[in-house]
């Protein structure tokens, strides 16, 4: 039954149910009479008892009959209202049921949605999301069928059941003549300009709340409503049903009408005016539609040579090393080794260090060792405290800032973090506050959670201090309390106490930090179980045994001096002669005269220690090696140490040295070591040498190449893999698959004595800790994950592993790869003892259009000149092009000792790098080269064809793509020339000074003031004129150094109506090569005359 009551301005229609439950529920006038405060909220909660009393038993009994049949649907769409809105009007199984059949009765007749809602109930605009199969021939609704937002809420929004009711029922009835106002009804019938439906209101009711419950699915706010009816009220419409009562907020006064027929309030008609009069204007695609960036596409395609050499091997095969071997009194942790060695060997020597006369100072036995950690691994659980709570708890990790001439105090606080069962995490002495990579390293602190940071007394007193006496807060750094570990701060445990010494787990046992090649420092966790395997592997592939000799000359804190100097020689009771770095410096020759003294066994060393000894060699004679059997190269994958390899043993196998002797090793510190070429008592095969040729290998092939040719690399192999590892080589971008035999991929290891993770960085971890390489196929080669250990090479013959390059080193430039250590090679080959600064050069890549270009930064001679600076310049240009076959983009000579310094004496590439980006690497002499390695400069932009208005309104308007060519703003044409400016200034301030010319000592040698440059410019035109004859136009040479001369002189021609050419003078002592420069130049630009210092 319907009741149509009519006013002037509105239709209000109210419609009689026979559910009870539902005319209750919804009752307008209750709710309006609580809204405006003529009842109190209980009073209006008593009067719906009331209300309510009589029919209760009637809708229990009408849900138990509805329970096995389908209702007309009445719930209502849960969105969030506000808060003075009542939640019970919308609380209804039989609603809920009824929705959930409208939905089934929308799934099965797969009619479209409409495709355009509109109301001003909602602030802001709501784009609504249409179905494929939606059918509007609305040109301007294409703009709202993007991707859905979720409208802000507002206030209006608090009865979005009636904002639907009203969009239902009036949207379906609209006169508008568009073909959106005729698209389909969701009941599946069209709309027609009587309303002589037959449909009873349950079925309309379904209809509606289906639709409210889709556009709760769908996140499709309220319809938005964007304009008013330009109609006049009384235009015709359909009799259709509405709503009984209005939403809260609405008032009984006039109500104006959308085109739609949705009643508006009239009371804040004037901001729904504006805001409508807004949303009326045609809908523009968002403003990064029409903004294209084009500049990758103007860039100039660099296309693949199609004669390039591409791998024709077969795919590889995973490489196994040898079987670990079983030893049955191997303990079962190397804590358990230090327990057995400290208590069964007390005496033995472990540990003796020396000082920088190359005398020992200490003697550390395995005694001491034992009772000195389990001292410091006591004070450190029991003796450090904060508030009556312990400082530590085991797990937590302990920073060991310790000098690299102190290793005795090292090993103690490192197998005392051990037995405390703590996690050490070694880094370097800070020196000052804006230490290179200081700030990387304090963000590895904090990222680990590092409080306390052991030290020693002499190192804590040399650290910088702040006024209050306390070391202070490095840049980046947490905040850190420093435990000196020197024996006067350390109690002895009592008896009863014992350190737990477990067997080898999963658990972390230290932290080794390190940088990567844009600079950032990570953490490298360390197992006990790894910890444990790699002593095992080393000890295996080297053939160490109890009581053996070594010096190590590498850094004791980490890589291949830790692994060597400090785990596995305890793991056999071996004694460790450490040379420091600063011994080093002083007597480069310190680690062999040791090794000839206490007969060492073997030495760990690197390239540049031995190309070090080389250099000092003469002074000694009374020296021998025999005694080696294995002289351990670590950096025996840099390509370059082959060089230094041949070099010593040429000159010192007359001194008992064996070539078999030298064992080059591949390590890197997510893998450790890699590989290492065995003693040749153990029956390996020979070692090999490959000529390799640089152009084919810069595409990533393997080319066998002759020595005669100048741009070839020989390397050496690193020997095999290590027991238990399995090895491939996988391409180093995109999916991990194998590489072909002559391809050159990253080498990657699947072992148990690797590390696990980086520390607190698991997406790094997964990519690097956790590959699977895979077949061509796509199938994994094996079911355990393999670590990518940043390492560039092949597997040669006999299984020999050959390394080529690194990661960090890698440089792909225009397709090709470059390795930033072979750069160096080549620029230091370039008379590098005559120029650069004690070797301190570095190379690097930068980003220039989309591509990277070669930096070369080194350190040139203190007395070095200008000339001799460019001089080399040029030659190192000419040979990274003639061997590399690549441009250099920059070449940059800084002072002596500027350079960032890595802590044990080379050059730090990713700092030099941030200085350079940053432009405060402030260099004394620059070359660019831009035009030789940049080839894909941009393209000159031309005007496209076919343009219509559209477009140009486009690009007139919108900030975006440019239709023909950019052209600067347009600069007003100056009446007055330079000289112009010159001659006013004479006059109106003819004493001040313009130009101030300084010497070598920094005295002023010369000024100008304005003035006194007028008149010898004028004196310059009078004699260009009367001497030399000369007419407007004509050009002149000015060959003059830069100086006061040089600037009278250019405006002096400017006074004549001469062209001034600047050209460089020729240099004294070398005229043969820059006399024809000059010459050149004149004969080119068609000078008249050539003004030199003779001129006044």
């Amino acid at each position: 039954t319907r009741l149509h009551l009519f006013n002037q301005n509105t239709v209000k229609t109210v419609i009689f149910f026979s559910n009870t439950e539902y005319m209750i529920h919804h009752n307008p006038f209750l709710s309006l009479s609580l809204s405006v405060g003529d009842i109190t909220q209980k009073g209006y909660e008593k009067k719906r008892g009331k209300l309510l009393a009589p029919y209760i038993p009637q809708i229990q009994e009408h849900r138990i009959q509805t329970s096995s049949q389908v209702a007309p649907p009445g719930s209502k769409q849960n969105k969030p209202r506000a808060a003075n809105s009542r939640d019970e009007c919308f609380r209804s199984d039989l609603h809920t049921e009824a929705v959930q059949a409208a939905l089934a009765k929308y799934k099965e007749r797969k009619m479209p949605m409409p495709s355009k809602r509109r109301s001003v109930l909602v602030q802001s605009s709501v784009e609504a999301c249409t179905p494929p199969d939606t059918s509007s021939a609305s040109e301007d609704e294409g703009s709202l069928r993007r991707q859905g937002r979720i409208a802000s809420s507002s206030p209006y929004q608090a009865h979005p059941s009636v904002e639907h009711w009203f969009n239902r029922v009036i949207q379906g009835s609209s006169t508008s003549s568009s073909a959106s106002s005729t698209s389909s009804h969701p009941g599946g019938r069209p709309h027609h300009a009587t309303n002589t439906t037959s449909a009873s209101a349950a079925t309309v009711l379904a209809d509606l709340m289906a639709h409210t419950q889709l556009g709760q699915y769908n996140h499709s706010a309220p319809p938005d409503v964007t304009g008013l009816s330009e109609r006049s009220v009384h235009a015709e419409r359909p009799q259709v049903a509405s709503v009984r009562g209005l939403p809260r907020g609405y008032t009984h006064t006039s109500v104006m009408e959308t085109a739609d027929g949705v009643p508006v309030n009239s009371r804040v008609s004037s901001k729904i005016q504006q805001l409508l009069n807004t949303l009326k204007r045609p809908k523009r695609p968002p403003l990064r539609e029409f903004f294209v960036d084009d500049f990758e596409e103007l860039l100039d395609v660099q296309h693949p040579d199609p004669n390039q050499p591409k791998p024709e091997g077969g795919e590889m095969r995973p490489l196994n090393g040898e079987p670990l071997g079983v030893v049955t009194n191997w303990p079962p942790s190397l804590l358990a080794s230090l327990q057995r060695w400290g208590t069964t060997q007390p005496k033995s020597p472990c540990l003796t260090a020396l000082d920088n006369a190359s005398k020992p100072i200490y003697t550390l036995t395995y005694g001491k060792l034992w009772t000195r950690s389990q001292k410091l691994a006591y004070t450190l659980l029991n003796k450090l405290s904060t508030r009556n709570e312990p400082l530590l708890r085991p797990g937590d990790r302990v920073a060991l800032v310790f000098p690299n001439n102190d290793p005795v105090m090292f090993m103690v606080a490192f197998y005392g973090c051990l037995l405390a069962e703590l996690v050490p995490v070694p880094i370097e002495v800070p020196l000052t506050r804006k230490d290179a990579g200081s700030q990387q390293v304090g963000f590895l602190l904090g990222g680990c959670g590092v409080t306390l940071a052991l030290t020693t007394d002499a190192c804590q007193k040399g650290l910088p201090k702040a006024q209050t006496g306390e070391v202070v807060t490095f840049k980046g750094w947490p905040r850190l309390l420093w435990f000196v570990t020197d024996g006067k701060h350390v109690v002895k445990p009592p008896k009863d106490w014992h350190p737990p010494i477990r067997d080898a787990s999963n658990e972390i046992a230290y932290i080794e930090y390190k940088t990567s090649k844009e600079g950032s420092t990570m953490g490298i966790t360390v197992s006990h179980s790894a910890m444990l395997a790699h002593c095992h592997v080393l000890t295996q592939a080297c053939g160490y045994t109890e009581g053996e000799i070594i010096t190590n000359v590498l850094d004791f804190k980490r890589d291949a001096g830790l692994w060597h100097g400090v785990l596995t020689s305890v793991m056999n009771r071996m004694h460790v002669i450490s040379i420091p770095y600063s011994l080093m410096k002083v007597n480069p020759l310190s680690w062999i005269q040791k090794v000839h003294t206490y007969k060492a066994r073997v030495a760990v060393v690197k390239s540049r220690d031995m190309h070090w000894s080389l250099l000092a060699q003469r002074d000694q004679r009374d020296i021998s090696l025999s005694s080696l059997r294995m002289l351990i190269v670590a950096d025996g994958a840099n390509p370059w140490s082959i060089s230094s390899c041949d070099a010593f043993l040429n000159v010192f196998q007359a001194r008992g040295l064996r070539p078999e002797v030298i064992c080059p090793c591949a390590s890197s510190s997510e893998a450790m070591t890699v590989a290492i070429r065995r003693p040749p008592e153990m029956g390996v095969p020979p070692p090999g040498k490959a000529v390799l040729s640089m152009s084919v290998l810069s595409y990533g092939v393997i080319r066998v190449d002759t020595d005669e040719k100048l741009s070839v690399l020989t390397v050496q192999d690193v020997g095999q893999v290590m027991p238990g590892a399995l090895v491939c080589v996988i391409r180093v971008e995109g999916t991990p698959y194998l590489c072909r035999t002559d391809e050159v991929g990253e080498i990657c290891v699947s072992s148990s004595s690797t590390g696990i993770s980086y520390y607190g960085l698991p997406g790094m971890t997964k990519n690097v800790f956790e590959t699977i390489p895979v077949t061509s196929s796509g199938a994994p080669i094996s079911d355990r994950p393999f670590t990518r250990t940043s390492l560039l090479g092949f597997i040669g013959p006999d299984n020999l592993v050959f390394v080529v390059g690194k990661m960090d080193g890698l440089m792909v430039v225009s397709g090709r790869r470059h390795n930033a250590d072979d750069v160096v090679a080549t620029a230091l080959a370039v008379e590098p003892m005559k120029f650069v600064y004690r070797g301190r050069i570095a190379v690097f890549s930068v980003s220039v259009l989309h591509d990277e270009r070669i930096v070369v930064v080194a350190e040139q001679r203190p007395d070095a000149s200008e000339e001799d600076s460019f001089q080399w310049m040029s030659r190192v240009l000419q040979a990274i092009d003639s061997i590399h076959q690549a441009g250099v983009y920059c070449l940059a000579l800084v002072p002596a000792n500027t350079l960032p310094r890595a802590p044990l004496g080379g050059i730090h590439s990713s700092e030099t790098k941030q200085r350079f980006l940053e432009g405060a690497l402030l260099p004394c002499n620059v070359l660019m080269c831009p035009h030789t390695c940049v080839t894909n400069l941009p393209k000159p932009r031309q005007k496209q064809p076919e343009l219509g208005p559209a477009s140009m309104i486009v690009g007139n308007l919108v900030a975006g793509k440019r239709i023909a060519q950019a052209c600067g703003r347009d600069v007003s044409q100056l009446e007055d020339n330079d000289q112009d400016v010159l001659q006013w200034r004479a006059q109106a301030t003819p004493d001040h000074p313009l130009f101030l010319l300084l010497n070598a000592k920094g005295t002023v040698a010369n000024t100008a003031s304005c003035v006194q440059l007028h008149k010898r410019a004028e004196r310059v035109a009078i004699a260009l004129m009367e001497r030399g004859r000369l007419n407007a136009g004509d050009h002149v040479a000015l060959v003059y150094p830069p100086g006061i001369d040089l600037i009278a002189t250019f405006y002096g021609c400017l006074y004549a109506g001469c062209v001034p050419v600047t050209v460089r003078p020729p240099h004294p002592q070398n005229l043969a090569t820059t006399l024809p420069t000059v010459k050149m130049i004149v004969e080119v630009t068609s000078i008249s005359e050539c003004s030199t210092c003779c001129l006044p």
